[in-house]
């Protein structure tokens, strides 16, 4: 498990420079210059609004470069702490928030291991698209989220919905399934990690893993967390090329919101 974790490091690591030559970048470095600039798309917008940020202590595990955290401290939170491992990311983050002049922080640390200085600190935590399935161990990462937590505080997650693991949407017959919802063994790519542009070979591999919802669910409950809402929606919010199953009439279950709290 800990080579999985050491060699996604390098991976994401690795594709940090092709993030900052994207339009993205470009899009989110002039953003967070002005007020009020989010990178949250509506449904997120809504149900955190819903939740209420303001003068919250906000966390955010696999920040990536920040971008989330600091939308969130322009939706009112206080401060933001930022987890990542990946040293190239969390160098991005704390340029964006140089720029935006936020009360963000960043740890490089692996979010299976949460250092016990943030025990009981935030009113919020949030993951979002394409965090979980980075890490072999679920019930680790939800006892990590209960450990950090204060007493009463909550959980946001917006995530892809695991069904779309089955499928790949390159593939010449991309709606075919192509791989099982139960797979056990990590899926191993040599592309760099990138949600832009082409896709490039990369010498560092990365290593994803299947989650089936129901073993989400569990370890989310069997960490002592209250499930408060959970829906599933039949948009993408992961890559463009995965809008071709959201056009079709027959829909799937795309991506999913689950809210918790801490007792």
């Amino acid at each position: 498990m800990t080579d999985y974790i050491a060699e996604n490091k390098k991976a994401w690591d690795a594709s940090a420079p092709l993030h900052k030559s994207s339009d993205a970048w470009e899009m989110q470095s002039k953003g967070f210059a002005k007020p009020g600039f989010s990178t949250f798309d509506e449904t997120a917008t809504a149900l955190l609004k819903e939740i209420g940020l303001g003068g919250k202590s906000v966390a955010q595990l696999g920040c990536n470069n920040g971008r989330e955290i600091l939308s969130a401290l322009n939706m009112g939170a206080e401060v933001g702490t930022g987890f990542d491992q990946s040293t190239e990311f969390l160098a991005q983050a704390r340029e964006l928030t140089e720029i935006s002049g936020l009360n963000a922080h960043f740890v490089e640390t692996n979010i299976l291991d949460i250092p016990r200085d943030y025990d009981a600190q935030f009113d919020l935590v949030i993951i979002t698209i394409g965090v979980i399935s980075w890490l072999p161990d679920l019930p680790a990462l939800f006892e990590n989220i209960e450990r950090i937590l204060k007493p009463g505080g909550q959980l946001f997650i917006y995530e892809y919905h695991p069904i779309l693991d089955i499928f790949e949407p390159d593939d010449p017959d991309p709606f075919h399934p192509k791989l099982s919802y139960f797979q056990q063994e990590p899926y191993v790519e040599d592309t760099a990690i990138t949600y832009v542009g082409e896709l490039e070979k990369s010498e560092a591999l990365s290593y994803s893993f299947f989650h089936p919802l129901g073993n989400i669910m569990t370890a989310f409950l069997e960490a002592g967390l209250t499930l408060q809402h959970f829906k599933e929606y039949p948009h993408s919010n992961r890559e463009d090329l995965y809008d071709k199953y959201a056009e079709r009439e027959a829909k799937l279950p795309m991506c999913y919101t689950l809210i918790g709290s801490k007792s």
